[in-house]
């Protein structure tokens, strides 16, 4: 039996066992599900804080295979790698080359995020050099066959003054785009500097433009991903599309309910928290393939505390947690991050997290768990 670890709040006993939840068991048929990934830094690298971020690239490629494995897709280059805090375009950029590759090399589904985060972060920026970055950033997906992610860009924000100029902008992405994208509608609790997208921050305003966007379009959007943390509008938007585009939620407080649906629709999956929850994600939608909705919910909505712990506010630091627990649960070897961002979160914040994840069994090894998080006390002086 493994021994308490001293957490912050008191004594804590392990979970003996981890859920065995081995790969190789298929892709769930009934949903398509992707999991957000982070990426794994380079934990020796002679780097300041201002210089462009180190990557451990066989560790980020071994945790993509990871997913893979247990049969799910692996959306790159998203917010959950740090890009644009941290991961610079010319990284990103790297990332989806090297992901796209070993994609194509194990049969792994992949879909990758298309942006303009090489335009300067301050200073003047036009439409035309948005829509001239994003089109760099759709030819890179073009080039290794992997499906663009349009995601939501701070420059448009900038540049942009009012609905009009996002709903050229899209139609004039998607119509150069050769196969059908996934349109991300990312939140402020993301990323503040992406408050008023779509042109009004508004949210029923802003809604109308981006499902404008979708209805002039349909035939080029395969699916939208929404990240606002509100269930009632996702549902209200996923009614409200065309037939034939998929509604992806990205909604890491309510997904259990929006994956399971409703008798007027559901929601497939393009979350970070799947990253954490990778094997034990899957296995719940294939239980819920097989039509049981009780069974699907009984292993998902315990796991809800815990995302909602590491996507707490600031949310948009809830990639300390993810990386945290991967490093726990053994998937690498050491809690460094790009730009510096272990330190995002606080002792009691992470140790709550090992609590909630260790009691949900996520862990392969609960000894190295345990003995990690020891670790972490004493570095910060709180072992007891």
């Amino acid at each position: 039996m493994t021994a308490p670890v001293p957490l912050p709040r008191g004594p804590y006993t392990p979970r003996p066992t981890p859920l065995d939840l081995p790969p190789g068991a298929g892709v769930p048929s009934s949903r398509t599900v992707f999991s957000a990934a982070h990426v794994v830094a380079d934990p020796y690298a002679d780097i300041g804080p201002d210089d462009p971020a180190a990557v451990d690239w066989e560790a980020t490629l071994a945790f993509r295979r990871h997913l893979w494995s247990h049969g799910l897709g692996v959306a790159e280059a998203m917010d959950t790698a740090q890009r644009g805090m941290g991961l610079d375009w010319a990284g990103a950029a790297e990332l989806i080359r090297r992901s796209a590759a070993e994609a194509k090399a194990v049969g792994g589904r992949i879909a990758c995020g298309v942006g303009t985060d090489q335009l300067p972060t301050t200073g003047e920026v036009t439409l035309a050099d948005v829509r001239a970055a994003y089109e760099e950033q759709l030819a890179l997906a073009e080039e290794h066959g992997v499906q663009p992610i349009l995601m939501a860009s701070r420059a448009l924000v900038r540049a942009a003054r009012g609905p009009e100029d996002y709903l050229a902008m899209y139609a004039h992405l998607l119509r150069q785009s050769p196969e059908p994208v996934i349109l991300h509608w990312l939140g402020p609790m993301f990323d503040p500097a992406l408050e008023g997208y779509w042109g009004s921050t508004d949210l029923d305003e802003a809604t109308d433009t981006f499902l404008k966007v979708i209805a002039e379009h349909p035939d080029k959007v395969d699916g939208i991903k929404i990240s606002l943390l509100d269930a009632a509008r996702e549902i209200d938007v996923r009614r409200r599309l065309p037939g034939g585009v998929r509604c992806y939620t990205g909604d890491d407080f309510n997904y259990p309910e929006l994956i399971a649906g409703d008798e007027r629709g559901f929601s497939h999956a393009l979350l970070g928290i799947f990253d954490p929850l990778g094997p034990l994600a899957a296995h719940a939608v294939r239980v819920l393939d097989t039509g049981d909705v009780a069974g699907f919910r009984a292993l998902l909505d315990p796991t809800v505390e815990l995302s909602r712990h590491l996507f707490q506010r600031p949310t948009r630091f809830y990639k300390t947690g993810v990386v945290f627990l991967a490093w726990l649960a053994g998937h690498q070897d050491h809690f460094t991050m790009v730009g510096g961002l272990q330190s995002a979160r606080s002792l009691p914040h992470l140790a709550t997290a090992y609590e909630l994840a260790d009691g949900l069994g996520l862990f392969p090894d609960p000894e190295l768990a345990a003995h990690r998080m020891r670790a972490l006390l004493a570095v910060h002086g709180g072992a007891r």
